[in-house]
């Protein structure tokens, strides 16, 4: 423990204070907060101000800072020793204490959810106020709430500082700025993170010893008291992105200020998200800080926020502050009036928005949902690559596609495909695949932007955009290049492909007549079907029943094929499971109507069988049997049986949307039925909803089933 014996206090008021305030606290409290009570105090405008004071006003000045502080630690623990080389036994004067900050500190302090590189510190930093800068000039700092600088002056400043493409540019628009705001100056730490964040640390470290961010912080932390409340929580955002050390004085000095700014309840709803959002990053959704802050919150009520801090709420939510479900009704509020404020959204609004409520999990928030994706239509063209990314992964999450909104994506996407990032790219053939939406202007473009730029592309990127052609059952026109680039990526790449991805790829190039025969014998070895399983578990239907289909069509459409072999103990019995399946069931209205008729046709329901399960994993809407002579034989026979009838009865959802074509795996699954020796009879229901009578249903089932038969009245 550090004893204040071993601090040598500089003011005698301080040395009485303290020892008042340690003989009230518990030896767990005076470890842990005696240390930074001494930066507090002796380097805080509240030593200056005790300097003035007589004895018991001062102590009464220090003792409403200790109470500040200890509320700080019970309300977040935001106040831990500063001084991250000081261990708790070691005992130093006030000089060795000032030596201990000044010293660099090697190693990363995770708090809350967060890690945060510590910024290097040395004695002219800390000593002087201001830092001398290009050809001798001195950074001058001017406050907003002593000086406000034109606001035109501020727009140009963000508007260059916008323009800055690396934190080189930003520090030379610093050096030439003769004053800043502290929302500028807030404004161009954020600009600094925004180009050097790389997940979880800065691609270089060192900018943050450079004299402008070092002046910026350092007058930041000096001045704290007189910064505007949007600069004070901008400031402190700024910090948590920028992974500065949550210890350091200049982020618990901003932190103190916003406590003492939140008892005062002034702050507006954007500064009280920001705010949120900076201490979500500290200390995570534990914060009684933050409960503050979404009290008050509450408090304002969503019907009279604006866009932006509508938005702001959401993001604050988003990042934690709606863990445990405990705001739900807060958000019930704010998606009713984010429906009135949807059509005034931008690009950047829209997207955002539909990313917090996947993120919090609103599945009840349909109509918004429907609302941003009508308003999304107008954007398409100006999403980012990163914002069209998100709608769509949005859109896939909800399961919602809009007419309008695939009609302008069919207009955008021949434009970009060439230049967009891959992984945009690759969510676009991901959406229209998953929503079942074949539409020839985005696969054909897709298609030939992939022959040119399949090679940039990682190997899960491949896949997922070849698996929506064979899930739609769709060739495009240069089909021949697109599957000989495939061909080359996987003889190049094999390896590289995660084993699941890779069966999933050449089952998809299947399922439209594009046999991947030299790469079938590898998959069929013992040991890439060890790599299938996930350990200490059977391995997934799903992945068998994609094996046994495998097989399947190397052995019926590849009679040539000499490889390997699937052992039995890999094959399922039925393509036809609940949760992931190779067939579709079928449409129960339509089987309805169709079994009416063949009662009609057939003269009784014991001359045909329905969902029946073949030795060879598919099952049958409706079979039929016939003897030698063509005449109908009753379901239950299996003898004198010639030829066997397969009645697919193909409802919507076999085919895709808005079209008449077959999904890949109906196609297939008919394909191989016909090369079983069955005779495949399709009733699609477009041809079936056209009949009006129950005689035409009849007619139209006899001209299926016996095209080459008169019928006889019976």
């Amino acid at each position: 423990m550090i004893g204040c014996g071993a601090l040598q206090w500089p003011h005698v008021k301080l040395h009485r204070f303290y020892n008042r305030w340690k003989a009230n606290q518990s030896e767990a409290v005076s470890r842990r907060y005696g240390t930074t009570l001494y930066v507090i105090l002796n380097e805080g405008r509240l030593h200056r101000d005790l300097e003035a004071t007589g004895p018991d006003e001062g102590e009464f000045m220090a003792l409403k800072a200790a109470q500040r502080l200890h509320s700080l630690g019970r309300a977040g623990r935001y106040i831990p020793r500063l001084f991250g080389n000081i261990s708790q036994g070691d005992v130093c004067c006030a000089s060795e204490l000032r030596i201990a900050a000044d010293r660099p500190i090697h190693h990363n302090c995770v708090l809350g959810r967060m890690g945060f590189s510590t910024i290097t510190r040395d004695p002219s930093f800390l000593a002087s106020g201001s830092v001398g800068l290009h050809k001798g000039s001195v950074f001058r700092f001017r406050l907003t709430q002593l000086h406000p600088p034109p606001e035109a002056e501020e727009r140009r400043f963000g508007k260059r500082l916008a323009g800055c493409s690396s934190s080189r540019q930003v520090l030379r628009l610093l050096r030439h700025a003769e004053t800043l705001s502290d929302v500028m100056a807030a404004g161009a730490l954020h600009r600094v993170a925004d180009l050097e964040q790389e997940g979880c640390s800065l691609r270089d470290p060192g900018v943050l010893e450079k004299d402008e961010v070092r002046s910026l912080c350092f007058q930041l932390e000096q001045d704290s008291g007189r910064l505007t409340d949007g600069g004070l929580v901008s400031a402190l955002m700024a910090c948590t992105r920028l992974f500065l050390d949550p210890w350091s004085t200049l982020v618990v000095r901003l932190v103190a200020e916003s406590q003492e700014r939140l008892d005062h309840g002034r702050m507006s709803v954007g500064e009280l998200c920001t705010l949120g959002r900076a201490l979500l990053a500290l200390e995570g959704p534990g914060c009684g800080m933050l409960g503050q802050v979404m009290q008050q919150v509450q408090r304002r009520g969503p019907a009279a926020w604006s866009l932006a801090e509508l938005l702001g709420v959401y993001w604050l939510l988003q990042d934690g502050a709606a863990e445990g479900g405990h705001q739900q009704a807060l958000l019930h509020g704010m998606h009713a009036h984010a429906l009135t404020l949807a059509p005034r959204m931008d690009a950047a609004a829209v997207s955002g928005l539909l990313g917090a409520l996947v993120a919090l999990e609103q599945s009840n928030a349909t109509p918004l949902v429907m609302a941003l994706c009508r308003q999304a239509v107008r954007h398409v063209g100006g999403f980012t690559d990163d914002q069209l990314s998100l709608v769509l992964g949005v859109l896939m999450h909800f399961g919602h596609s809009d007419v309008h909104f695939v009609g302008a994506m069919e207009r955008h996407v021949p434009r970009v495909a060439f230049t967009a990032r891959p992984e945009t790219v690759t969510r676009v053939a991901q959406y229209f695949g998953q929503r079942n939406i074949l539409s020839r202007p985005v696969f054909d473009a897709l298609a030939e932007s992939f022959v040119y730029r399949a090679d940039d592309y990682d190997t899960g990127q491949v896949a997922r955009q070849i698996l929506p052609l064979g899930k739609l059952g769709y060739l495009p026109p240069n089909a021949g290049e697109v599957f000989g680039k495939v061909e080359g990526i996987l003889h190049t790449r094999f390896s590289q492909f995660q084993p699941r991805t890779l069966l999933s790829l050449l089952h998809a190039c299947t399922l439209v007549e594009r046999f991947p025969v030299n790469f079938v014998s590898k998959v069929f070895k013992s040991y890439f079907l060890q790599e299938l399983q996930e350990p200490g578990t059977a391995m997934d239907r799903l992945v068998l029943a994609q094996l046994t289909q495998l097989y399947m069509t190397v052995k019926l459409e590849c009679p040539f094929y000499g490889g390997p072999i699937l052992l039995p103990k890999y094959r399922v019995k039925s393509f036809l499971m609940p949760g992931g399946s190779l067939e579709t069931l079928v449409d129960v209205q339509l089987y309805n109507h169709v079994r009416s008729g063949l009662v009609t046709l057939l003269g009784a329901r014991t001359y045909f069988a329905s969902k029946v399960l073949t030795p060879y994993c598919y099952t049958l809407d409706v079979e039929i049997k016939l003897d030698e002579e063509g005449y109908v034989l009753p379901a239950s026979h299996n003898d004198y049986v010639h030829k066997r009838v397969a009645l697919c009865i193909d409802g919507h959802k076999r085919f895709t949307l808005s079209s008449r074509q077959l999904l890949g795996r109906e196609a297939t699954k008919q394909r191989h039925l016909r090369l079983l020796g069955y005779q495949v009879v399709q009733i699609p229901f477009h041809e079936f909803e056209e009949l009006k009578s129950q005689s035409e249903v009849v007619e139209y089932l006899h001209n299926k089933i016996f095209p080459k038969s008169y019928r006889l009245s019976w």
